[in-house]
Formats: C-alpha cells, structure tokens, sequence
C-alpha cells in the first residue's frame, strides 16, 4: 500500500486537496492529522489536561467563555471547557515562542502518531492500494522516509496565502497572519525539496488558482502518482505480507537516504552564502 504524504502550508488548499482525494473518483482512505489532532485534545483526554496544566497560567484566555451553548464551566461532557484555539495560536505563534511550540508538540504529536498508525493499518486490511496521510507538518515532524510519495499543495504567490489566511480566519490581525505564515517553513521551499525526490516520489500541486483548475491539477499529479504505484502492486503487497514488509523496509531506507542527501546538499548551499 502507497503512504501518500499530503502537506503543504496554512491556507494553501491542502484540506480541499484532501477532500478531493477522498471522492470519487479517487476515493482514498485519509489519515488527517490536524482532525486526530483535535480529538486528542479534547476535554477529559490526556493531551488536554496537559495543555491547561502547562499554559493557563500564563494564558488566562485558554479555556472559552462559559456559555449556556457550550456547556458552562463544566463543558458538554461534563470534563471541561473547550480550548480557546485561538488564543492558543496567538501563545505558541510569533515570533521568540519556539519553546512554547516545542512543549505543545511535544504534547500532542505523540498521541496524534499513535493513532495515525491505527488508521494507516486499518486502511491496509481493507485492500486499499494507497492511503493519504495529511499532515500539515509532514517535513518537520519526521513522517517523511515512510511516504512513498509527497504531494506538496503550493502557491506562487505569497499574497495569495495571506488573502486567503485572513478569508478564512477573519478574527486573525494582519499581524497574526504574517506571524502564523513566518512561524511555518516556507512553502515553495517545501515544494522544492519534494521534487528533490525524484520523480513519481515527489508531486507539487500549485493552487494560485481557483477550484476548478485546482481540480484539473490534482488529476494531472495523480496520472503521475498512479503510474508508479499501480493497483495490481499494492494487492501482491497484500496477499503476500512478507513482500509486503520487504517492499516497505526499501522504500523507507531509499526516502531516508533522500532526505539525507537533500540536507547535506542544502546545508552546503547555505555555507556557500
């Protein structure tokens, strides 16, 4: 089974790009990260009494308003307010909060990883020839050597990304927009180290456009990606698990070995500055 690694960067279209290759007539299983994500972090989980142990002192806004709609203090399941997302964003975003961001993932991802494998196994029992794994932060947090394929969900333009931040966040400052764009890697840096993957292991869709062509391209990109993971491959995977593993064992060391070489040649690129 293909892991076909979704990623791009905040409002670039990487969650229309998901939902396009969960229809017809694609119809893929996807792992979406940022909805696990949400999940754990619930009130009651784990992940979300360790967020409030580790920020609301410093971030008295944490927890939403009690209201009669959401609950009141004791929340719509009794464990708790909800997370103020937002106020969250603007703790951990901008400019000197690495740390901040380093304790929230820190909190997070490992929960959000574990249950990612479970829908990654379940995919495969049922026979599907591939998965998509849509993870925003696909390069930074390590998922890269398992993808068989990256598909980056790129814009040209950086004012682009910026109109369609504040669209669809219209609480967000011009401030807050630029912060939360800065504090990501850029996402035409992305695009190009996904081609560095060679071809068929690395697929760019460029969305400067609007829906219509953004369709047009996702089909183009995956003629590609069906051309090197055809479907015939992915049901010899599964009838014969131990081709399978095999198959697997290969592909991470040869995305490991990229990955590698991509940062050894970027590093020398930026000595040579």
């Amino acid at each position: 089974m293909l892991l076909l690694g979704l990623t791009g960067s905040i409002a670039t279209g990487k969650s229309t790009v998901s939902t396009i290759l969960s229809s017809p007539p694609y119809s893929l299983p996807v792992v979406d990260a940022d909805k696990i994500a949400r999940q754990v972090v619930e009130p009651g989980t784990a992940g979300y009494n360790a967020i409030v142990s580790q920020f609301l002192h410093s971030t008295p806004d944490l927890l939403v308003e009690p209201t009669p709609e959401n609950g009141g203090e004791h929340g719509h399941n009794g464990k708790g307010r909800p997370l103020n997302r937002p106020a969250l964003g603007r703790r951990v975003f901008g400019e000197g909060r690495e740390s901040d961001r380093k304790v929230l993932n820190g909190i997070v991802h490992p929960t959000v990883r574990k249950e990612m494998y479970r829908q990654m196994l379940m995919a495969y029992l049922r026979g599907n020839w591939a998965v998509v794994l849509d993870v925003p932060l696909l390069f930074e947090s390590g998922w890269e050597p398992m993808c068989g394929t990256i598909m980056v969900v790129a814009v040209r333009d950086p004012k682009v990304q910026m109109q369609r931040l504040r669209a669809r966040d219209d609480h967000l400052t011009e401030e807050d927009a630029r912060n939360r764009v800065a504090a990501q890697w850029d996402v035409r840096d992305k695009a190009e180290k996904c081609l560095g993957r060679g071809e068929k292991a690395g697929v760019v869709v460029w969305n400067d456009g609007g829906k219509e062509e953004l369709k047009r391209e996702v089909d183009r990109v995956m003629a590609v990606v069906r051309r090197g993971s055809p479907s015939w491959w992915a049901w010899m995977l599964l009838l014969c698990p131990p081709l399978g593993a095999l198959s697997g064992s290969v592909s991470y060391v040869r995305m490991w070995w990229i990955k590698r070489r991509w940062e050894r040649e970027h590093k020398m690129q930026k000595a040579k500055l």
